[in-house]
């Protein structure tokens, strides 16, 4: 399958899935558990309808959105991904230089595949680095000051990830870093040469946010240790304060679900939250974010800015959630894809599908602005 045949979200993930050994695509394809709320995410979706308005002389759209006092050309972002020169050598430098080039905001993992300070120098346009909360409180003291001397724009504290899902799909291969495979995750490996190929050629993989406090190279730390034994499930209201107060400017909660945690966020000082459940990679048969959108923005959307993530596949669902109130919406999968098929010229691609379906579903809704959707142009089924 050739880049030119990719067309949407599904032809990318089909290409990847030639492209990738089978545990590094069930790594990103994968949810927890049965991965219902991982295939709800984007079913959800289907429970609602767009009503469109004609007649309006609709010639030009303006997809511009702010969100969290940073102006984004489109009404999407790349939301903070981990592990990502195992699915491209060029990783994060890719999707970076594929966001800027869209004028939309990238975001940096705390196991991102290339330094805060880097991907500040690839991208000009706004930048999130996403915090895990470390029982090491000088980890996170360490990650926070980096970030803001690099010029983040904004942190975003990842909520829902106090420890690690069961994701089943890498309990069976045996997927893990350092590699662990067994037998069925190495036979995944030996049919897919070239990927090893091109790993082994290229520099070798780092976790640059962690080198300074865990060593994965020796074998002693693993990924699936790193979620059970280094993030700290004792993270409380008092501890997320501090480091509002600490950071001192856009500061945002990722995995925010219950209109109580979202009134919360807005008392201790934050300026973002976005609804999510992880991708379904967590906490299997949760709620989806989209379904809580409308409640969550009716609470506190006048307080803050309420974004969302989770199952986004077409222009049309980035518009049923601009029009019940998200500020933006997060893509994650739907860059990884791409990335893992044909890196920057990949992810350029795909957003650059995204930016047309987005235009055009505009034009067909009858709004010159995305600021002109609300939930008049919206239906859900009984």
């Amino acid at each position: 399958m050739r880049l030119a045949n990719c067309h949407n979200f599904h032809d990318f993930r089909r290409m990847a899935q030639r492209r990738l050994p089978g545990p590094i695509f069930d790594y990103i394809d994968g949810a927890a558990d049965d991965e219902i709320a991982y295939r709800r995410n984007t079913a959800a979706f289907d429970d609602c309808d767009l009503v469109p308005s004609v007649l309006r002389g609709v010639t030009n759209v303006d997809t511009s959105v702010t969100v969290m006092g940073q102006k984004l050309a489109l009404p999407v972002y790349c939301s903070p991904t981990a592990l990502q020169r195992l699915f491209h050598h060029n990783g994060e430098r890719a999707v970076a230089a594929a966001a800027s080039k869209y004028g939309t905001m990238f975001g940096v993992s705390s196991l991102g595949t290339i330094s805060i300070e880097e991907a500040r120098r690839i991208g000009a346009g706004p930048q999130v680095f996403q915090l895990y909360f470390h029982k090491d409180r000088g980890l996170n003291r360490e990650m926070m000051d980096r970030a803001k001397l690099a010029g983040v724009n904004v942190l975003m504290l990842a909520v829902d990830s106090i420890t690690g899902g069961n994701r089943e799909r890498d309990v069976r291969t045996g997927f893990t870093i350092p590699f662990r495979l067994n037998l069925a995750g190495l036979t995944q490996f030996a049919i897919k040469p070239a990927w090893a190929i091109n790993y082994a050629r290229h520099e070798r993989f780092r976790l640059p946010q962690l080198e300074n406090h865990v060593n994965f190279d020796g074998g002693q730390m693993s990924i699936s240790r790193y979620f059970t034994e280094m993030l700290d499930p004792s993270m409380a209201w008092d501890d997320v304060a501090t480091l509002v107060q600490n950071w001192d400017g856009q500061f945002c909660l990722k995995g925010i679900m219950s209109v109580e945690d979202a009134r919360r966020s807005v008392d201790i000082g934050c300026t973002g939250i976005a609804l999510s459940n992880h991708g379904g990679r967590q906490l299997d048969g949760s709620r989806c974010a989209f379904d809580q959108l409308a409640e969550i923005v009716d609470a506190v959307g006048d307080r803050i800015d309420v974004m969302m993530d989770g199952g986004v596949q077409r222009g049309t669902h980035v518009l049923k959630a601009l029009s019940l109130g998200a500020k933006a919406v997060g893509i994650g999968r739907y860059y990884l894809f791409p990335l893992a098929s044909a890196g920057q010229a990949g992810v350029e691609m795909a957003l650059g599908i995204l930016r047309t379906e987005i235009e055009r579903d505009m034009k067909l809704m009858g709004c010159t602005s995305v600021r002109q959707l609300s939930r008049q142009n919206l239906r859900f089924r009984a």
